[in-house]
């Protein structure tokens, strides 16, 4: 099998970084580019031999890739991935989608006239764990999915927030964080319909949240909470409990529970419990680990967008997943600030009916 050609734009950051090891790593894909501006990007590509480009669009001309992964600051999402789109190169869009519901309606409207594959990297998708809670939800082991808790709840060092950009907006644990915690809720338990979150910064005092309070109602009935905060010592966090990111010592804590009206299912460790006679709380619980083979989701994510750009799969989280996941961040915000119920469709149509900033031209 020839390996397929992936240019990565935005190579000076921790996730484009990552991606160049995970192109290498695998035998189906090459590292054939980076496209970054950054001194440490180009010295990266010199150490492994990737050619190097400062201008994106140079590079799609020139090297021609057969993919594209995005890894750039969130604003230039939109508007690389429509030159990508234009050329019909398939592109992996990291999360989120755009830093706005505008520019993200617009980047799926255009992949979906185009037919050019774009899948957008909320890579936790691609996990083993969530992906087996995902089958024994769907087979109705848990019965009527009703309630579900979700917490991302850790302290990141004072050494982090050194970089000016992790104490404005968008830099604190809501986008970096809990869009993922969001886009996993979607995934266990539905459509999100409506939120209502309070958020704070009194921990830290920066301009940016620390900590949020979300209560949310999904399209089937079912009621959730997420606590998130960075300012915290605890370890009810994915990244601290699931063991899937190396660079953190695994706890055996829980960052979900997904509770239904034959069993519930905590996660990541996936420990099921349930009523094997389907009685009253006096009934003694049945407890199981489910077992599952491990994997590093963001190599599962690579590998998969490979065969995507091969045509044997579908994206796993399109664009309209991406425009869904932001829409659920940008309700978080809106609700801290009126301190009312937001429903996410309304905010998505609201944006529908508003002309994109590139069309008035305020976007480069």
């Amino acid at each position: 099998m020839t390996a397929v050609r992936i240019a990565i734009i935005g190579a000076s950051g921790a996730i484009g970084v990552r991606h160049v090891g995970f192109l290498q790593k695998n035998p189906a894909t090459e590292a054939c580019a980076l496209v970054d501006t950054a001194p440490q990007a180009e010295e990266l590509a010199r150490r492994n031999g990737i050619p190097f480009f400062a201008d994106y669009r140079a590079m799609l001309d020139e090297v021609r890739p057969d993919g594209v992964i995005i890894a750039t600051p969130n604003r230039l999402h939109v508007p690389m991935a429509l030159d990508c789109i234009a050329r019909g190169i398939p592109t992996l869009v990291e999360k989120p989608i755009a830093d706005e519901i505008g520019p993200a309606l617009e980047l799926t409207a255009a992949a979906e006239s185009s037919g050019v594959p774009v899948l957008i990297g909320h890579h936790r998708r691609h996990s083993p764990i969530v992906q087996r809670a995902v089958e024994v939800i769907k087979a109705g082991e848990l019965g009527q999915v009703v309630s579900a808790v979700a917490m991302h709840l850790r302290r990141k060092s004072d050494a982090y927030f050194k970089a000016q950009w992790r104490r404005e907006e968008g830099g604190g644990p809501l986008l970096i964080n809990g869009i993922h915690e969001l886009d996993t809720l979607r995934v266990l338990c539905g459509e999100i319909e409506e939120l209502q979150a309070t958020t704070s910064n009194a921990a830290r005092g920066f301009a940016v949240e620390d900590t949020a309070a979300i209560t949310m109602r999904f399209q089937n009935g079912a009621l959730g909470t997420l606590t998130l905060s960075d300012a915290v010592q605890a370890s009810w966090a994915w990244e601290l409990s699931s063991g899937e990111d190396v660079r953190y010592a695994q706890e055996l804590t829980n960052a979900f529970l997904i509770c239904g009206t034959k069993g519930s299912l905590a996660l990541p460790t996936l420990d099921l419990c349930w009523n094997e006679r389907g009685g009253g709380e006096a009934d003694p619980l049945l407890r199981k680990r489910l077992p599952i083979v491990p994997a590093d989701p963001w190599y599962v994510e690579v590998d998969h967008f490979a065969k995507v750009i091969r045509g044997e799969e579908k994206p796993l989280v399109t664009p309209a997943d991406g425009v869904r996941t932001l829409a659920a961040i940008e309700a978080v915000k809106e609700s801290a600030r009126t301190r009312a119920w937001v429903r996410i469709d309304d905010l998505i149509d609201r944006h529908r009916t508003q002309p994109s900033p590139r069309q008035t031209g305020t976007r480069s």
